[in-house]
């Protein structure tokens, strides 16, 4: 007879004790099966004893025990060497949830902090304090907001050191970045203690984690200024020449570019084009003399050459009547301008880009404008309305003024290569719009298709990320409107099939094989694995976790890895899920790591990618968390455990895959009909003939 499911065989082994091999009820409560552990070894007091897995990480079973105070005790020793000990020993467990918050109940961050505070030593005794302090503080047991001011100024002390240890500064760095996005007051302690000029310095050493901290307070610091504060903190940095620095030695440094520093590059982006949003949300005034000398300045710079005035001499009605005009000319809706910049967006930020395009082009701008006033006014291409419109386009492609996301790293190297890169992407965008506007031969109805081909255009050409905006330029030129066209009817191609009836029961007899073979692809990519990032509620983390499916699809494996290291074998791993106690699949806001998460905006992207296995442990019901490093593949992850558990795939790349393979084993098929009509119904069967002397007899012989 089998033993119950709850019963396991295990070993227990003591130091300088026989071994022993016990059968373990997982139902039984823990104290009964330590009592019965230390009764067979004729050991006393068993609650003062503990369970640990010999695996893996090492983690202990109970939550009493007494490891936590041996090590405390020893980060107290006297002698260097011990303390050493206990710190290494320490920050081998910390990442245990349970061994991490008794080592918290029995003040172990305060004793870390005195440690720190003290900085006796400034190597790795240090490095081990800061390293193990930063692991318990990310378990959420503690707020950040509850540390000290000296505990906070010591740290900053050790960022500002000039002779410092390497493996020092980015724990201290990355503990001042958590200080500042979880505590407004430390935030601002921080933000007054290290000077810019001293993150500087850190950017420019050749260290890519020390970089990379650095990049992480800095944004940090940004993010928590108001917003003249980070105008005057950008402005500082870019005169210093921190824009140029970035794009030469960390964009296009040999060395690969992290997905935590293409992340902070990504906030750092999205903090500069922030800066636009105040001009976007705020529309002209009528009554400013500074704003109507501007729109004079556009009229003037189109229509009169330098140092003529073409009104001169008129009276003044004559003159406004002239303004008018020109203003009507230039492709501003009403005769008078403001009306149509009332608007926000983009409010006076599309002004800001008429006079830049205006005094930095000059040559370009007057050809933009007197070529399509001479044209017939059914075909000219109207400046004012077309930079209004395209300025409202380029916001949204950009996302200006929207929340930073917590894990996007889509970055754009062009907008480091060079200053005021937003005004200059308009400057390209407006001449390919003109240009747009004359291949397709468009008319003032036309405008709304125009934009689209020009959005279209401009989101293909952002995506392939240009390293230059010289290269944007090239590459958005020569997608063509008939190159559009092209992309468009292929993709058609791609994504349509007949509906003739014929056809589509040709397509639903395909579909049990395919969808057998996209069940087979998703396994064999859980079986390959794949790093997951580990997500706190406060902020991206850049430690990593590896899950494979065990190649007889039976077994989850799982275990944590390092930064930079490759993915590590299945037998490596020291964690392990049967399927069989798999309960269910969870995703989105079901999944209780995004509960705990909140409801913010900025959690959405996280929600979309997150994910949950809860399974049965002992008599609880407990769940595995992700956090996919990518749509697609939080995609393959959830069909692939949705077929491990029997259930349909039903994911978009699913839907996607499966009409692909679709269409590709139609074609196949009906490579021999192509250019013969299928009918919509099948031919009718004629009616048998009036007899069936025709046929073959094959008993008489032939003479």
């Amino acid at each position: 007879m089998a033993p119950p499911r709850n019963v396991v065989k295990i070993a227990v082994q003591m130091r300088d004790a026989i071994p022993q091999l016990i059968q373990l009820d997982q139902a039984k409560p823990l104290a009964a099966v330590l009592k019965e552990v230390c009764d067979a070894w004729s050991l006393p007091h068993s609650e003062r004893y503990a369970l640990q897995f010999a695996d893996g990480h090492r983690r202990y079973i109970t939550e009493n025990d007494r490891e936590a105070e041996r090590l405390l005790r020893g980060l107290q020793s006297e002698s260097r060497e011990g303390r050493r000990e206990a710190l290494r020993h320490l920050l081998l467990l910390a990442p245990d949830l349970t061994f991490a918050r008794e080592v918290i109940s029995r003040d172990g961050l305060q004793r870390l902090g005195t440690i720190i505070e003290d900085g006796d030593d400034l190597g790795e005794v240090l490095a081990l304090a800061l390293r193990a302090f930063l692991e318990l503080m990310e378990h959420g047991v503690v707020s950040w907001e509850t540390l000290s001011i000296p505990f906070v100024r010591k740290v900053v002390c050790y960022v500002n050191m000039n002779l410092m240890d390497a493996s020092v500064q980015p724990l201290a760095l990355g503990l001042l970045e958590n200080v500042t996005l979880s505590s407004p007051t430390l935030g601002q302690l921080v933000k007054s203690e290290v000077p810019l000029d001293r993150l500087l310095v850190h950017l420019q050493v050749m260290n890519q984690q020390l970089q990379t901290k650095a990049m992480a307070l800095l944004t940090a610091l940004l993010q928590g200024a108001t917003p003249a504060e980070r105008k005057h903190m950008l402005d500082y940095l870019w005169q210093r020449n921190l824009r140029q620095f970035i794009y030469k030695n960390i964009i296009h440094s040999a060395a690969p570019l992290g997905d935590e520093m293409a992340h902070h590059l990504y906030v750092l982006q999205a903090l500069m084009l922030g800066l636009l949003e105040p001009r976007m949300r705020t529309p002209l005034d009528p009554y400013s003399q500074e704003q109507r000398e501007q729109l004079q300045a556009l009229r003037q710079a189109a229509f009169e050459p330098e140092g003529e005035s073409v009104g001169a001499g008129l009276s003044a009605d004559r003159r406004r009547s002239l303004c008018a005009r020109e203003f009507r000319k230039l492709g501003f809706s009403n005769s008078n301008p403001a009306q149509d910049l009332e608007r926000v967006p983009p409010g006076l930020l599309a002004l800001d880009n008429m006079l830049y395009f205006s005094r930095q082009a000059p040559s370009a701008y007057s050809r933009f404008v007197l070529e399509n006033s001479s044209r017939e006014d059914k075909h000219e291409c109207p400046f004012a309305r077309s930079s209004i419109q395209l300025t409202v386009l380029l916001c949204d492609l950009l996302h200006v003024g929207e929340p930073c996301s917590e894990t996007a790293q889509d970055f754009s190297p062009m907008f480091f290569g060079q200053d005021q890169s937003f005004h200059e992407l308009f400057c390209v965008s407006i001449q390919l719009l003109n240009k747009t506007w004359k291949e397709m031969r468009a008319t003032q109805e036309d405008f709304d298709k125009v934009m689209q081909v020009v959005r279209e255009q401009l989101a293909r050409t952002l995506a392939l990320k240009p390293s230059s905006l010289e290269l944007f330029r090239t590459k958005v030129n020569a997608l063509t409107y008939g190159e559009v066209l092209r992309l468009r009817q292929t993709e058609r191609l791609h994504q349509e099939g007949t509906l003739a009836p014929p056809i589509l029961e040709l397509r639903e007899k395909l579909k049990p094989e395919l969808m057998g073979l996209i069940r087979q692809q998703r396994l064999l990519r859980l079986c390959e694995g794949t790093l997951f990032h580990k997500i706190s509620s406060r902020r991206r983390q850049d430690k990593l976790w590896f899950c494979c499916l065990s190649p007889n699809h039976k077994v989850l494996q799982y275990g944590d890895v390092e930064e930079g290291v490759g993915p590590p074998t299945p037998e490596s791993l020291p964690e392990q899920l049967p399927v069989a106690d798999i309960r269910a699949l969870l995703t989105g806001k079901d999944c209780p790591h995004v509960r705990e998460k909140g409801s913010g905006k900025q959690n959405k992207d996280v929600c979309e990618l997150a994910f949950s296995v809860s399974y049965d442990h002992g008599e609880e019901e407990a769940y595995l968390n992700f956090i996919a490093p990518s749509k697609r593949e939080f995609h393959l992850w959830t069909d692939g455990l949705s077929a491990l558990l029997g259930n349909p795939m039903g994911s978009e790349q699913t839907r996607l895959d499966l009409e692909q393979l679709l269409t590709m084993e139609t074609k196949l098929r009906l490579l021999e009909l192509e250019n013969v009509p299928i009918p919509e119904q099948p031919p009718p069967v004629p009616p048998p003939p009036t007899n069936f002397n025709f046929c073959y007899d094959c008993s008489i012989a032939e003479p």
